[in-house]
């Protein structure tokens, strides 16, 4: 998520950075967790590198933020990626984005359009698009299911 701007990236970050990793909000396809989908599409991906070493301020969902831990806890080396993360999480410019009440209230607004198109996505990623709405974020994002959502304007 790149804040509060859309399409302004805020905050610097070097290549080698876990901002890398937990800065983006990138989802995995149907039957694929989220983190390797993440792993996957940030290796080489220089756009993002680019867009992440420009930022000035990074927005974490609160959902990225589990399903990551929960990637952590499924794999071999949990401990040394909570450390990263944390070490991440407590950087200048980092946040951590936590639904609350007017989140709901997006959430309705976004679960409501797409039942009318008839393209429902998962809840999580419903999550995220209501506090991208909620919060006026530019999330860099590359997942089809938000193509059903043109209010979402991607960085």
């Amino acid at each position: 998520m790149i804040s509060p701007e859309r399409g302004r990236p805020t905050r610097p970050s070097s290549p080698r950075s876990p901002r890398r990793t937990g800065s983006t909000r990138i989802s995995g396809g149907e039957g694929r967790p989220r983190h390797e989908s993440i792993r996957r599409s940030l290796q080489g991906v220089a756009e993002t590198v680019a867009l992440l070493e420009e930022a000035e301020a990074i927005a974490l969902p609160f959902v990225v933020l589990g399903e990551l831990r929960a990637g952590f806890a499924h794999g071999r080396r949990e401990a040394e990626n909570e450390r990263v993360l944390r070490r991440f999480l407590l950087k200048d410019g980092v946040r951590v984005v936590l639904a609350d009440d007017q989140t709901t209230i997006h959430y309705a607004s976004v679960f409501r359009q797409l039942r009318k198109q008839g393209t429902p996505i998962s809840t999580n990623d419903i999550w995220l698009a209501a506090l991208v709405l909620q919060h006026n974020l530019g999330p860099h994002a590359r997942d089809k299911p938000f193509d059903h959502l043109p209010q979402l304007v991607r960085v």
